[in-house]
């Protein structure tokens, strides 16, 4: 079994569990540590000294590579709302030319996790402006019905992809140098894709991309505006607050939804595979 051991800040770790919450097989808190999970293909450990350490039989796809974060023009793609589990799982791609890099350096783009709200909504259209993009969004029931058959990196890996293949449908040219923001390994990413009948290969892949490549913070920011836009059409068609991420909170406006508009219709705005679903059926 193969071991890393990456230095992070406490909010990475934090970012990491929530990013992985749907992966999640089994949870533990050893003594010195914020948690300790387990997916289908690793364990990570993430000590309160900031050391995390991940476990597994093939860790190669998480070694850091060499930068290229100034090579243009590139293009790179994010995903939103898959530790969430109320609204969309959005997609997002974008290519970022070196003139349209220039004219978005004054912005301070960076990962959408980091930056506000109100300051994505104001950030979206200045890049839609000037960069080619294709935004996928999946809303709840169509993801309920997908998940069926396709586990979450599965649909992930489709929509990435599918990201890209619209940009070529639009009639752009993909970049020599294309990023996703690592969250499989390259093999197994192909392997998902095998009977897609459009693939776009040679991709680079690259764990916390968003922070290091201007097109996946571009992305990213697109992705979350995309899910914003789509969280607020839910709150207005059914007049009712949603709680984002999947904590406790969670399970209780769950909970609340169900009981002013019934359990079939909690299909419409959640995903049900998460512990959400049977936390909020139990209160």
């Amino acid at each position: 079994m193969a071991s890393l051991t990456k230095k992070m800040t406490k909010q990475e770790i934090l970012d990491l569990r929530q990013k992985l919450s749907s992966h999640i097989v089994k949870e533990t808190k050893p003594d010195y540590t914020y948690y300790q999970i387990k997916t289908d293909s690793m364990t990570i450990t993430a000590y309160t000294s900031g050391k995390v350490v991940f476990q597994g039989q093939d860790l190669s796809w998480m070694e850091e590579t060499e930068s290229e974060n100034n090579t243009y023009p590139q293009a790179g793609s994010d995903e939103v709302g898959t530790g969430d589990y109320f609204g969309p799982v959005v997609v997002a791609a974008c290519i970022v030319s070196k003139e349209a890099a220039q004219k978005l350096s004054s912005l301070k783009i960076q990962d959408s996790k980091q930056i506000k709200d109100d300051q994505i909504r104001r950030l979206a259209p200045e890049i839609k402006a000037v960069c080619p993009h294709s935004i996928l969004i999946v809303q709840n029931a169509k993801y309920n019905d997908v998940h069926q058959n396709h586990n979450m990196v599965d649909i992930k890996c489709r929509l990435h992809n599918q990201a890209y293949v619209n940009l070529v449908h639009k009639g752009y040219t993909l970049p020599d140098f294309i990023i996703i923001d690592q969250f499989v390994q390259k093999n197994s990413y192909y392997r998902y894709l095998k009977n897609e009948k459009e693939v776009i290969s040679n991709i680079h892949f690259e764990t916390k991309a968003e922070n290091k490549y201007l097109s996946v913070a571009c992305a990213s920011i697109l992705a979350r505006n995309a899910f914003l836009e789509t969280w607020d059409a839910m709150e207005a068609k059914y007049d009712f607050h949603f709680e984002k991420g999947a904590g406790s909170s969670v399970d209780i406006c769950a909970k609340s939804f169900i009981e002013r508009f019934g359990q079939k219709e909690l299909t419409k705005v959640a995903k049900l595979h998460f512990k959400n679903t049977a936390k909020a059926l139990s209160l």
